[in-house]
């Protein structure tokens, strides 16, 4: 279809200024001779079918006019026995007969077409009843003839009045279709009024158009002549693609000034070049600046608090203190796992270690306030997942959740299979989140607060989208929550089937 309409416009273009007002007077004269070939062919079919409407209603008078001349020779024969009156008798059972092969025949709902079914299978048993009539009575068997006579005139009269009654309805359908072919006379007639004063204004336009597509050309080539003129070369091409006169005066004018428009286009991208360069210097040494602190910082501090608890752990082992050596050991393992796996994947089974140094932690700063409970499957402690992904949820369900509250605090942790899906649940019983608040943390908007600030520095958005990142999916990450004072749930859903997974 585009290369139709691409091809129409190239010849379009190649045409002469001549061709092209003749060709749009053709087609314009074309459209409406059109036009009157389609309202003349419609206006003859509908004038047909309004000759047709009542055709039925006068095969039916023919169909009643037979049947009466049957009945009534009939009549003559049995009161005359001429054999006139045989002939004719026999002229016009054939006739009833042909006439009464275009009654319908066949099984239907229409009303109309049910009737004539009726009518003709009644007739069928009136012209046999006729037939035996007249043989009776040329047998002269006056008993016989005059019993087949009375039924012959009693189903005479029955077929009458069932002509009569569908001759009444089919005039009244006939009417309703004569006035329903009326009003489409009329309705063809406004469409192509309409059609016509659409196609006379469509001519007006094209003509409007095509003026305007040979005195706008050069409109623009002498204003923009005056501008060169002026000495000012910084103005636009003439756009004109036609193959005509306007057009070769058009192109021939395009050349004399584009090579100048090159040389000022080729400066100016130079010179924005040179600056993004120039910018982008800037922005990767700002950047490596940057990341040479923050890279220093991660191993001088991290190094140096791990060896001194170390050192501290020794300490209060070798004084006896067992119970402030698992703790330093806790805190020690605690920040070993976070250098070690900064920046690596790690097994569930290295998380949920991770989470009960980090629980054994807080019991011994908090005096054993929360109650840390774990489900976990053994079949599934081998899975492979982002490192640091589990704490941060549990320090954040400790913050916000349970930190104050006035009952007991508690963390449920799961890790089940389910579908195709392992899934980590972390519940506790605090006091709930609103909605809004869940729609901001799943959109990476809900950091920034005091007690995030006091956290190990990774918050819930950054966990959102490592997960997401390493498995490749959006809703690996749901949060519920029923209502305040409620607590509030967090469910990671890892897909099974994925190549970061290995059971």
């Amino acid at each position: 279809m585009n290369r139709a309409i691409s091809l129409i416009k190239s010849k379009w273009y190649s045409l002469k200024i001549r061709t092209k007002l003749i060709t749009v007077f053709m087609f314009t004269f074309l459209i409406v001779l059109i036009i009157n070939f389609f309202m003349y062919s419609n206006i003859n079919a509908i004038t047909r079918k309004i000759d047709k409407v009542y055709m039925s209603n006068v095969n039916l008078n023919q169909l009643i006019e037979s049947l009466a001349a049957v009945q009534n020779s009939m009549t003559d024969y049995l009161n005359t026995k001429n054999s006139a009156a045989l002939q004719e008798y026999y002229a016009w059972e054939q006739n009833y007969s042909k006439q009464m092969g275009n009654l319908n025949n066949e099984i239907t709902d229409d009303d109309r077409l049910l009737m004539e079914k009726n009518i003709k299978s009644m007739s069928e048993n009136y012209l046999r009843i006729t037939n035996e009539t007249m043989q009776a009575k040329r047998s002269r068997n006056v008993e016989k003839y005059k019993k087949y006579y009375e039924e012959a005139s009693e189903l005479f009269t029955h077929i009458n009045t069932y002509i009569y009654s569908l001759n009444n309805g089919q005039f009244k359908y006939n009417s309703h279709n004569y006035q329903v072919l009326l009003s489409s006379l009329q309705y063809l007639e406004t469409i192509v009024t309409i059609i016509i004063i659409v196609v006379i204004i469509a001519s007006i336009v094209l003509i409007y158009f095509l003026t305007y597509s040979i005195t706008n050309p050069l409109t623009e080539l002498a204003e923009a002549a005056n501008e060169i003129a002026k000495g000012h070369f910084d103005v636009s091409l003439i756009k004109n693609y036609a193959l005509d006169e306007v057009g070769i005066v058009s192109r021939a004018f395009n050349h004399m000034i584009i090579s100048i428009q090159e040389y000022i286009q080729r400066i100016k991208m130079n010179l924005e070049i040179e600056n993004a360069m120039k910018e982008k210097e800037l922005i990767i040494a700002s950047h490596l600046k940057d990341a040479q602190l923050k890279y220093l910082q991660a191993q001088i501090n991290p190094h140096f608090l791990f060896n001194t608890l170390n050192a501290g752990a020794q300490l209060a082992m070798m004084e006896g203190a067992d119970t402030t050596c698992v703790f330093i050991e806790n805190m020690a393992d605690f920040f070993r796992y976070n250098i070690k796996k900064i920046n690596e994947d790690a097994t569930l089974e290295e998380e949920l270690k991770l989470v009960d140094n980090y629980i054994h932690i807080l019991n011994v700063r908090f005096v054993g306030e929360i109650n840390y409970k774990k489900e976990v499957e053994d079949t599934l402690i081998k899975v492979r997942v982002p490192s640091m992904i589990l704490q941060p949820i549990v320090e954040n369900a400790v913050n916000y959740g349970i930190r104050d509250i006035e009952w007991e605090g508690r963390i449920e942790l799961k890790v089940y299979e389910e579908d195709s899906f392992i899934n980590i649940s972390i519940s506790d019983n605090g006091v709930g989140i609103s909605e809004s608040k869940i729609q901001e943390i799943l959109q990476g908007k809900g950091g920034g607060s005091e007690k995030a600030k006091n956290s190990n520095g990774i918050g819930l958005d950054n966990v959102i989208t490592r997960l997401r990142l390493y498995y490749g999916i959006e809703d690996v990450f749901e949060i519920i929550s029923e209502g305040h004072n409620k607590g509030t749930q967090v469910i990671i859903h890892i897909p099974k089937v994925n190549k970061a997974v290995a059971c």
